[in-house]
This record gives structure tokens, C-alpha cells and sequence, in this order.
């Protein structure tokens, strides 16, 4: 479902989409449900481009006419027996609308029609690659219906009956058969291609009817090479049964091959003109007028015939306009190709002879587009303009064609001519600054970070449990006094709440609680500012890597005096902080003496 959807929006030509979107909602108005069938989505599944479009109506509809010729189409002719008319929308879009029917045969060729389910009207059509159909409706919009696997059959690059007798419940099915094989370079499968032959050995072809008859005369100018098919159809013999008159020796081939020159060459600018209207000129072109015009009434498309009849005025209208004053620059004369009627372009640029005229085509087909690459898309974003800016679509297609007129041919003109699209500079950013954090606060972090790396895992194990403690939160003023050496007997304070914070764990390791005293007279004594400041690390590095063990023996006692010489107040701290038994740290400091 989503891949046709996708080939719905991709493949079809954007005049295509709008002709179906004008079809939908005339049937949504009117209550009906609507499916593209038959030749659409044989091409839209196999890749081929897509000519024209079939639509076909679950009910009636007739009733859609009047709401389309409202929109916009115009009713190029009708069937009613197969309730079925064609409509012509704008840019040459050709369509066929047509109820959901089944169909039986009292007589070959003498169809029988009912109103029926888009399945059944899918089951009485001629072969499965055109068997299939595409919901146009709101709710199942993408859904392919295939009952008869038309899709391996497309794959397989096949044309396959849909009903045994096909061939001779409809005569002309033979015809088609070998239209669609030159157009796509299919063939039909093996019990097809007996019943193929069968069918001409017995001659069912004479219960061909006269719609059917006109009906696939038509098709053949409506080919993308005419001339390829109608030289298939007569080595086949069938060009007698259709239109004897017409066959590929009164064609003028040459023009042929120049009018698909110029139609490649318009179609590569975006114009895309219907060649149906010009191929009938150059294939009659050695016919009799009688001829010719009895050709022209077999047509059950008899809008067609007015556009072959008012082609050459057409025409001659446009190249009036196109060598004129109103088209003197390059930009005037692009604008008018994209606003004519893509028929009348095609005779035009086939048929002209000035040699003014024929140098303007010559421009449009190879110089003038080469304006496109130089629009300066490195100024327009050094300027600001880029797409999403208002009204950038237009200021490119300006730019284009004053490049095309060749009115900017410097960068400065440039410049001026863009400024009034430039918008203006956007205001400096604007950078918030973070608040710096104190260095008094960073000097901790990064010496616990020292500490923990020398001390190794029992030193982090050490620190985490002493984290969930309050020690830490008492080691800090001790590390600020040290820092800023402020007056020792207001700083006392914190020492004292660390030593008798340290002195509790002591108890348990049976160490004697008496020695925190000392502990206490060291900080009350402190050396001066300057001896606290210089020499704290290296102490505390050689204390924590030779920290005896727990349960050894108990530590002697060391003088009050020697340590007060030998161990700062940090040093103290640390140990306090860290260690959570600040007694340990005695016996190192002795043995370093």
C-alpha cells in the first residue's frame, strides 16, 4: 500500500496528480468510490511512463460529467453502451472514466453489460497485467487490488488471458494484444500465443464491431512511436479490419523523426506536450482529404479531432508572439514557452521556418538554462538567504532571469541586487559566566586525591568510611587555618574536636587515650606562619606508607617536644582526618628522627 502511494505522488506527472484529486472529489460529492485501473497501474508497476489514465466508478458514472467539466476537463467523447466517456484536462492529460461492470457474451464481439464490484470488473477485462486497480479513496487510498497476479505476469514481462475465450468473445483483444507487444516488447505466453493463432486461422476477427474498431485506430497516434506499432499491426495483417487506408508507406517518416527530436528536447525543459495531435498530421500526411476525413469521423474521440483541426492556428498564434516584441529578451521569451499550450509549442518548433524563431528554440533547448548554474549561492549565504527565508523561491527565479538577460554580470551588482532580501544579522550570543570556584576549596580535593592514590586500596577504603563520619567535616577548618596560618589560639577549636573524634576509635584498637593530649599542645603551639606553610606534604606521604599495623604492639611515647619540631599541624590534621587514629602516626615519626 505505501509503495503506491508512492508511486501515486512520484510517478505521475504533477498535471496527472491534479486531474485525479479533480476526480476524487467530484466522486467523494457525489457518494461514489473511485479506482485507477487498467493501463495506469500495469505502467506505474512496471516502470513504463504513463500516458494516460483510466479511472473506473463503483456506480455511475455518467453522473460525473457535469462536475468535471467545472473543474476544468472538457468531455472529448462517450460510450454509453460501456458507460464510459473521456475527458481532457489541462496540460494534455487524457483520461478514461468508466463504471464497474461485468459483462457477458450472447454473441462474440455483441457485449452485454451490468453494473457490478470493482472485483468482478476486474475479472472481465482482456489481461492480467491490466487487471488490477489502485484505491483512490479516503480510508484505502494506495491499496492494490490484483485477484488474477497480474504482478508476476509484469515481471515476467507476459501478456496472459484473463478468460480462455477471450480472444473470441472479443476480437479485438487480438489487436491489442499486438499493440501493447510493439509499445512494451512483451509477449504473450504460450496458451495465449495458441489462442492468438487459432484466432486468426479462424477469422474471429470478423465480429470486430465499429467502436472497437475506431477505438484502436485512435490508440495507434496516440502511441509514443506510432510509426513502430502501425508497421507491427499491418506485417500482422490487421491494418485491413481496422483503417485500410491508413499504413506506414503515406507516412513521412523524416518529419516524424525530427517531430521526436523536438519533442525529446522540450520534454528535457519540463514542457510536455501530448504528440498524439502531430503524429496524425505526419501519418496521413500522403493520404487523400477524403481519406483523411473519414479516418477523422471513425474516432470515438471527437475532441481529438477538433485539436488535430485548430493545431496549425494554434501554431501560427504562438510564433506571432514568440518573434514579437513581447518576447524580445531572453526572460520574456522563457516566460511565454512555460504559459502557451505544449501542443502548439511542439508544431511550432517543428514547423518554423524564420530563422529568428529557430535561433530561440536553439537558445531555450541549450543557453538559456545554463543561467540556473550561475546563481550565487555562496553570496546568497554569506548574505543570509537561505531557503526558509520569505520569498526565496521568487528572488531565485529573479535572479534567474536577470541572469539569463544578462543585466548582473558583476559581483557587486549582485550584492545590490540581493540586499533588500538580506535579512538582518542575528544579535551577538550572549555568555552566561559561571561563578569561579575558590581555590580555598579546590587545594583539599586535589591533595585527597594524592593521598588516595599513595595510600592504595586501604587508603580509599580508609576515606569512604571516613566520609559517612563527621571527621572530614572537621578536617576542613584544620586545612584552612594551616593555609592562611590565622591566629593559633582562635583556631584551636576544630584540633580539639578532631582529637577527641579520633580518640574514640583508639579505644577500640586498645591504643591508650592519654596521648591526645599532646596532640592538643602542638596545635596550641604552632611555629610561626611561614614554618606551617612551606614543608606539609612530605610528612604525611612517608607517615601513610609506613603505617603499622592495627594490633602490633603498643606505640611508645614520644615527646610532646619532638613531635612539635618534626610534625606540622597538618600533618596532624591528615592523620586526624584520614587515618581516624591520629595515635598511629607517633612511632613513624620516630623512627624517620
Amino acid at each position: 500500500m505505501a509503495d503506491y502511494i508512492y508511486l501515486l505522488e512520484n510517478r505521475l506527472s504533477q498535471a496527472q496528480q491534479a486531474s485525479l484529486r479533480t476526480v476524487r472529489e467530484a466522486a467523494r460529492n457525489k457518494g461514489l468510490t473511485v479506482f485507477l485501473v487498467g493501463g495506469a497501474v500495469r505502467d506505474l508497476t512496471s516502470g513504463s511512463p504513463v500516458r494516460d489514465l483510466d479511472v473506473a466508478v463503483q456506480g455511475n458514472a455518467l453522473k460525473l460529467k457535469k462536475d468535471i467539466e467545472k473543474a476544468g476537463g472538457k468531455i472529448s467523447g462517450e460510450h454509453e453502451e460501456g458507460h464510459t466517456f473521456y475527458a481532457r484536462f489541462p496540460d494534455g492529460v487524457r483520461m478514461e472514466i468508466g463504471s464497474t461492470l461485468s459483462v457477458t457474451y450472447p454473441k462474440p464481439g455483441k457485449p452485454v453489460f451490468k453494473s457490478a464490484t470493482i472485483l468482478e470488473d476486474l475479472r472481465r477485462r482482456d489481461f492480467t497485467a491490466n487487471a488490477m486497480a489502485i484505491s483512490l479513496n479516503d480510508g484505502s487510498y494506495g491499496l492494490l487490488m490484483d485477484p488474477l497476479n497480474g504482478v508476476a505476469d509484469i515481471e515476467n514481462r507476459e501478456l496472459r488471458l484473463v478468460s480462455n475465450y477471450g480472444f473470441i468473445e472479443e476480437p479485438v483483444r487480438m489487436i491489442r494484444a499486438v499493440r501493447l507487444a510493439a509499445r512494451l516488447g512483451w509477449h504473450m505466453d504460450e496458451k495465449t500465443q495458441e489462442r492468438y493463432e487459432t484466432g486468426k486461422k479462424e477469422g474471429y476477427i470478423s465480429a470486430l464491431d465499429t467502436f472497437h474498431r475506431g477505438y484502436e485506430t485512435e490508440e495507434i497516434f496516440h502511441e509514443e512511436d506510432p510509426l513502430r506499432v502501425l508497421k507491427r499491426l499491418e506485417a500482422e495483417g490487421w491494418m485491413k479490419h481496422l483503417a485500410p487506408t491508413l499504413s506506414a508507406a503515406k507516412a513521412n517518416v523524416p518529419e516524424l523523426e525530427k517531430l521526436r527530436a523536438s519533442h525529446t528536447q522540450l520534454q528535457l525543459q519540463g514542457i510536455h506536450p501530448e504528440g498524439s495531435v502531430a503524429n496524425f498530421s505526419l501519418l496521413t500526411a500522403k493520404m487523400a482529404p477524403k481519406e483523411v476525413s473519414a479516418l477523422k469521423k471513425s474516432f470515438p474521440r471527437q475532441g481529438f479531432v477538433g485539436e488535430i483541426e485548430a493545431l496549425e492556428g494554434e501554431a501560427k498564434e504562438f510564433i506571432a508572439q514568440f518573434s514579437g516584441k513581447g518576447a524580445a529578451l531572453p526572460s520574456q521569451a522563457w516566460k511565454l514557452l512555460y504559459s502557451s499550450k505544449p501542443e502548439a509549442i511542439l508544431w511550432a518548433a517543428h514547423t518554423a521556418k524564420a530563422p529568428a524563431v529557430k535561433a530561440k528554440f536553439e537558445s531555450f533547448y541549450k543557453e538559456w538554462p545554463q543561467a540556473k548554474q550561475k546563481l550565487p549561492h555562496t553570496l546568497m549565504q554569506e548574505m543570509r538567504i537561505v531557503p526558509g527565508v520569505p520569498r526565496y523561491e521568487e528572488l531565485l527565479d529573479k535572479l534567474f532571469f536577470e541572469l539569463m538577460d544578462e543585466k548582473l554580470g558583476t559581483v557587486e551588482e549582485m550584492k545590490a541586487y540581493l540586499e533588500p532580501y538580506s535579512p538582518p544579522a542575528p544579535p551577538p550570543p550572549v555568555h552566561l559566566r559561571r561563578a569561579r570556584v575558590a581555590k580555598k576549596e579546590a587545594k583539599p580535593a586535589k591533595s585527597r586525591k594524592k593521598a588516595v592514590a599513595a595510600e592504595g586500596a586501604e587508603g580509599v577504603a580508609e576515606l569512604e568510611a571516613s566520609a559517612e563520619t563527621p571527621v572530614v567535616a572537621a578536617a576542613k577548618p584544620v586545612k584552612v587555618a594551616a593555609a592562611k596560618a590565622a591566629a593559633p589560639a582562635k583556631k584551636a577549636a576544630p584540633v580539639k574536636v578532631v582529637a577527641k573524634k579520633a580518640a574514640a576509635p583508639a579505644k577500640k584498637t586498645a591504643a591508650p587515650v592519654k596521648k591526645a593530649a599532646p596532640v592538643k599542645k602542638v596545635v596550641v603551639k604552632a611555629p610561626a606562619k611561614k614554618s606551617v606553610a612551606k614543608k606539609p606534604a612530605a610528612p604525611v606521604k612517608k607517615v601513610a606508607a609506613k603505617k603499622p599495623a592495627a594490633k602490633k604492639a603498643a606505640p611508645k611515647k614520644a615527646p610532646a617536644k619532638a613531635v612539635a619540631k618534626k610534625a606540622p599541624v597538618k600533618v596532624v590534621a591528615k592523620a586526624a582526618a584520614k587515618k581516624t587514629v591520629p595515635v598511629k602516626k607517633a612511632p613513624p615519626a620516630k623512627k624517620k628522627r
